[in-house]
């Protein structure tokens, strides 16, 4: 008899039938949405291998409550998308916003997710390099 793995952390890697129990939605039914939504980007190892992060997660409960609850088209989902963006259709699969999403300045359509301390790190990090280059400005400008 094999003994029982313990649970993931919350911040785990879920494969793809971990991420189908999570979202109640069939594994071949995720595939194709990575087909119609390119915000659906698992990582994919040797083989073809999925594997997805908490924000991908979310970002599938956003979509199959879209589809399914709210009465969305796939169109109707990918033009909610590209007008008000990923934070915004996240917070349909994450209503609590448990998992973050932290905007890329380069690209506003794309996001990362970080655990909300990491998040305050992070920008606490910006500040500091933004300071320590107002004050290397002001050095060089003599």
């Amino acid at each position: 008899m094999a003994a029982a793995r313990a649970p993931k952390g919350e911040n785990a890697f879920r494969t793809i039938s971990e991420a189908a129990e999570a979202v109640g939605a069939p594994q071949h039914v995720l595939r194709f949405w990575e087909t119609k939504f390119s915000f659906l980007t698992p990582l994919k190892r040797a083989g073809g291998r999925r594997f997805y992060r908490p924000q991908d997660v979310v970002l599938l409960k956003a979509v199959k409550r879209l589809l399914h609850d709210e009465g969305l088209t796939i169109k109707g989902v990918q033009r909610l998308h590209k007008e008000q963006g990923l934070r915004r259709l996240a917070a349909y699969g994450d209503p609590d916003a448990a998992v973050s999403f932290v905007e890329d300045a380069d690209t506003p359509d794309s996001a990362t997710v970080a655990a909300p301390e990491m998040h305050d790190r992070l920008q606490q990090v910006l500040a500091d390099l933004e300071a320590a280059r107002s004050r290397l400005d002001a050095v060089l400008s003599r």
